[in-house]
């Protein structure tokens, strides 16, 4: 059932597969600085071969996608657990007396840049959502390291659906010919660095994706504490993943688990919207400083990494690839 364009009703629920419960937190070490005292980061990608993506993704395939934050928790299962860190599989959050309630996310009207990303990890086709942003090639989107690599092993089929509404595809599917992510993301699943890039072919046409669609402009090692609004495409309910949504907030660092350095904002966007740019400012004309990252059970926070010169080198390689 197609979603009316109003404010969603319920209470938050973090991706039902995906979003993690945190019971208890322990070991937390200082924030890492923006450069982790490395003088040149270290950047892994990969080739891939774009023959057939657009055409794999048909409106069935793209409807039945799972939501992509199932990543974000194995990584957080398989690298950045401490002797006092116990995480499980969220379940969705309920409680008395919540139905009727608004969300905080907010409807939004579609966005030329801004769309849902669709690819396979294994055998799993997923979604997650993502930004075209400005770089030397015009071809850069940004999005999760989840939805870019898991354990090593790098999506195939991985489309970028700008401006994607109840299924409409106004500037079509545009497909990923190389996939890059920071290598502490790639090697460790580290929450930190949990940001990827896709580089995507041009159109039929020859267009590049940002000659499309726009681009939104990128930064890094800003200050923090900064208003932020996020966007995304929320698909684990109280949505259905067919419209666009955003949340405002003042940023503040994740008390659970300081040793991520990651920054959260007031949202209870769900599952799908893993990846959703955030910008600096109110509205979508700012500039990219982190995505849509991670959130926890009955908490209507959303995290994302901290823009630092890791993630500034993984997307100058993109960028001019």
């Amino acid at each position: 059932m197609t979603r009316t364009r109003s404010l969603a009703s319920g209470l938050l629920t973090l991706s039902a597969a995906a979003v993690l419960a945190l019971a208890s937190a322990g070991g937390a070490a200082a924030a890492p600085a923006p450069s982790d005292g490395k003088p040149t980061p270290s950047v892994a990608s990969v080739t891939v071969d774009a023959g057939g993506s657009a055409d794999y993704w048909t409106p069935e395939r793209m409807q039945s996608a799972v939501p992509g934050d199932t990543l974000a928790g194995k990584a957080l299962e398989r690298g950045n657990r401490s002797s006092a860190l116990l995480v499980e599989k969220g379940k969705p959050a309920t409680t008395k007396g919540t139905k009727g309630k608004p969300t905080i996310a907010k409807s939004e009207n579609p966005v030329s840049h801004i769309g849902k990303v669709f690819f396979t990890m294994g055998t799993t086709n997923y979604v997650c959502s993502g930004n075209a942003v400005s770089s030397d090639n015009g071809s850069t989107v940004a999005t999760a390291g989840h939805c870019v690599n898991e354990s090593g092993a790098y999506a195939t089929n991985f489309v970028f659906v700008p401006a994607y509404e109840n299924g409409n595809a106004p500037y079509g599917k545009w497909a990923a010919k190389a996939l890059y992510a920071p290598s502490q993301w790639v090697s460790n699943g580290d929450m930190t660095y949990d940001t990827g890039f896709a580089v995507v072919n041009p159109d039929a046409k020859g267009h590049l994706l940002t000659d499309v669609v726009g681009g939104s402009g990128v930064a890094f090692n800003e200050a923090r504490g900064l208003t932020y609004t996020s966007y995304g495409y929320p698909a684990a309910s109280p949505f259905n993943g067919e419209t666009l949504y955003s949340c405002t907030g003042t940023a503040s660092a994740d008390p659970n688990n300081p040793q991520f350095g990651t920054q959260g904002i007031p949202c209870d966007m769900t599952g799908g919207s893993s990846g959703g740019p955030w910008f600096i400012g109110i509205g979508s004309d700012g500039v990219q400083n982190s995505i849509n990252s991670y959130g926890y059970n009955r908490n209507p926070v959303m995290y994302g990494p901290y823009w630092g010169s890791v993630i500034e080198s993984t997307y100058a390689h993109a960028a001019a690839s």
